[in-house]
């Protein structure tokens, strides 16, 4: 884990600003007709006229096939690192989820939100409402000095509470410098968690993966696409938090 000082927790609120006008304008494009892909060339574009670097874009290059977009579109039972593309159009009733990071300045936020296109069922509707509030929940108990349970807690009882399941095989994690650093943070209480305290300089990306069915999940055939393994609906809310001499900041909102 590596601390960031007070020039870098700046360059990372700028950052986050940043990436949530990205999508803000995502959240005004997502409608019946058209395609994950031009949902990804206009964030694309955004990131780069705000002066960012779209992150994501050829992620994981020096593992095997790159991620070859600037952003994730995942639709209904697709959980997370969907790709988009061009002949992929979102309909009427479609769960829509976007992942996305842009590096400003040198430091990297990263945030998540699922839509509701139209008129979608009371189910879609119910993952969406439950997996944006146990966000609210867990970053309603952070504090520097909060262990990481504190926060996993309040997510996984908010989830289960309302009879869905936490996600166990992605996690949040520490971000700024790079996209994934450490700690790797958990939506859910397990004995194997590395629970330890938030601390000043820390900067985290807490991201929620909420199914309606049971929690399990498998990868697609692309190699990237995460689904629910019993083809439940699943929603996905992700925000960047710094904790600062000021305390806990959400800074792409």
């Amino acid at each position: 884990m590596r601390l960031k000082n007070e020039k870098q927790l700046e360059a990372l609120r700028q950052s986050g600003s940043r990436l949530a006008q990205v999508m803000k304008l995502m959240s005004e494009s997502v409608a019946p007709g058209i395609s994950t892909g031009e949902l990804d060339e206009l964030a694309e574009a955004k990131i780069r006229q705000l002066g960012g670097i779209p992150i994501f874009k050829g992620y994981g290059a020096s593992h095997g096939t790159p991620f070859p977009a600037s952003i994730c579109t995942s639709l209904n039972e697709e959980v997370v690192h969907g790709i988009p593309r061009r002949d992929r159009i979102i309909k009427e009733g479609d769960l829509v989820k976007i992942d996305m990071g842009l590096r400003f300045d040198g430091m990297v936020s990263d945030m998540a939100r699922t839509f509701a296109v139209g008129t979608v069922s009371k189910d879609a509707q119910k993952i969406l409402d439950v997996t944006r509030e146990s966000l609210e929940r867990g970053i309603g108990r952070l504090k520097i000095g909060a262990c990481i349970s504190d926060y996993a807690a309040a997510v996984q009882g908010y989830a289960e509470s309302n009879g869905c399941s936490v996600v166990r095989e992605l996690v949040g994690h520490g971000v700024g410098f790079e996209l994934h650093e450490d700690p790797y943070i958990p939506n859910y209480v397990s004995r194997k968690m590395d629970d330890m305290l938030f601390r000043e300089g820390m900067a985290v990306a807490l991201e929620p993966m909420i199914n309606l069915g049971k929690h399990h999940v498998k990868i697609g055939k692309d190699g990237w696409t995460f689904v629910t393994s019993d083809a439940s609906l699943s929603a996905h809310f992700e925000d960047t938090v710094i904790f600062s001499k000021d305390g806990v900041e959400i800074v792409t909102r």
